[in-house]
């Protein structure tokens, strides 16, 4: 009998056909080129793969044979390449969190210091949150105040106590919230996961009416110190950059905040001959992994302008007030 899982990207949630291997679920996505990849990968803990030639030779025994190119990663803290198949290299966007002092005094700059204290003089009060029915509300707030973001349509806007509910239950066991609060308003939050010795920053969302307050700089701040007190050596803010995207306001918000591109191997292996191609051709990479940095330059400027005329209000500062960024594949 064949089977599914449930995936969610940029909120929106797909049913795609999976398997069970070694102990992982794996999901295969795509139309033309189909992609097979371990589901949730970078929220699992413990070593992903520790025997990929085997793990191959019984997912081909598995519905999931057709899948033209298999794809998986070693952890982000271990960059030297360790398996005999074609990689490239992927990245995360990265912070050491043994000292929140070191952080604080030698990794952010100065802006950031002043952001953060800015926030709590005009009145923000981050703190750690218990996830019950009142964050959920909260929650729905942060998501109903702006319908169009800087990357276009939220993808959260509207959704139901209900599905709001049970997109942010998610790995509950290994995870917390923040929240940043003006008076009882919930004006943004932080939904931060541990896998290992790391924490990674699965949400990252506040309202752009208060971005004059600057609630995303005091939530990092709070993340990196419960890190700090967890003993995990880093906190992961996704990708550094994205594909080809290297001009990115979100990427300036990272470096602003301490983070840093940390490299590790990702490989792709070919199971059909179209996957080879596709592969050799670079097929893989999609859109923002082929295109000119300079298009994805003049694409995503020209859509911000036309967000700006939609939305008949300022631009966005990126990361610094309205933004937001989730795991693309951790069910948020």
């Amino acid at each position: 009998m064949n089977s599914t899982t449930e995936l969610r990207i940029k909120g929106k949630s797909f049913i795609v056909p999976s398997a069970q291997v070694g102990g992982r679920t794996v999901v295969l996505t795509g139309k033309w080129l189909k992609l097979a990849a371990i589901h949730d990968e970078e929220w699992k803990n413990g070593q992903i793969l520790s025997d990929p030639q085997s793990f191959i030779v019984q997912l081909k025994e598995t519905p999931l044979k057709n899948a033209d190119v298999f794809t998986f990663a070693q952890a982000f803290d271990d960059p030297k390449p360790k398996f005999p198949f074609r990689f490239e290299w992927d990245n995360v966007a990265a912070t050491p969190t043994t000292s929140f002092a070191t952080w604080w005094e030698k990794r952010v700059i100065q802006e950031t210091r002043k952001n953060t204290r800015r926030s709590e003089k005009r009145g923000v009060v981050v703190k750690e949150v218990e996830f019950d029915d009142a964050l959920v509300r909260g929650i729905m707030g942060v998501y109903n105040a702006d319908e169009l973001r800087q990357t276009g349509r939220f993808w959260h806007y509207g959704k139901s106590f209900e599905t709001v509910k049970k997109e942010n239950a998610t790995y509950l066991d290994t995870s917390c919230f923040i929240g940043a609060y003006f008076g009882e308003e919930l004006v943004g939050f932080v939904k931060l996961t541990f896998v290992e010795n790391a924490g990674s920053l699965m949400q990252v969302v506040a309202k752009a009416a208060h971005r004059d307050k600057r609630p995303i700089y005091p939530l990092v701040a709070k993340a990196v110190e419960i890190c700090e007190k967890r003993k995990m050596a880093h906190l992961i803010y996704g990708k550094y950059i994205y594909g080809n995207k290297t001009d990115d306001l979100l990427t300036e918000f990272k470096r602003r905040t301490g983070f840093e591109m940390m490299r590790f191997p990702r490989y792709y292996v070919p199971m059909t001959w179209k996957g080879k191609a596709a592969v050799a051709m670079g097929l893989h990479r999609g859109l923002l992994g082929n295109l000119p940095p300079g298009l994805i330059r003049f694409l995503l400027n020209t859509r911000g302008w036309l967000l700006r005329r939609m939305a008949r209000r300022p631009a966005s500062a990126g990361g610094w007030g309205g933004a937001s960024h989730e795991g693309q594949a951790g069910g948020d």
